[in-house]
């Protein structure tokens, strides 16, 4: 997993080049936004069971054929799987948040899941 600074410092490094101004605006801004990253988390952290509960009433809301027979949260293993995994999002963009970058949220969500998803046949649109 990278953040903001060791994704720009390997940038910078691969092209071989120092900080330039840019750089250094976009170090600053990373730091000057520390408090307010980790206070973000701390509200994800701490309200993360009413989060995803609410996401689970909108997704089978919007979706109810997942929790019918025959649908991919359709007893209450798979129920209680999909509530996991909507936990597990959200705790990888609560991670994003506090390194200031998304690369977290592309490894571990959009390509790990994705690949564990398709090997176990489990729908990944919913």
């Amino acid at each position: 997993m990278r953040d903001a600074v060791t994704n720009l410092i390997k940038t910078y490094d691969i092209t071989g080049r120092y900080l330039d101004r840019n750089a250094i605006d976009s170090l600053k801004s990373y730091f000057d936004t520390g408090a307010a990253r980790i206070s973000a988390a701390g509200v994800i952290n701490a309200n993360a069971a009413a989060i995803v509960k609410q996401a689970s009433l909108q997704l089978f809301g919007e979706l109810p054929e997942l929790i019918r027979p025959g649908g991919n949260a359709y007893t209450t293993r798979r129920y209680a799987a999909c509530l996991r995994d909507m936990d597990y999002y959200l705790r990888y963009a609560s991670y994003a948040i506090v390194a200031g970058d998304t690369n977290v949220l592309d490894e571990r969500v959009l390509q790990g899941l994705r690949e564990t998803y398709n090997s176990l046949g489990t729908p990944i649109a919913p």
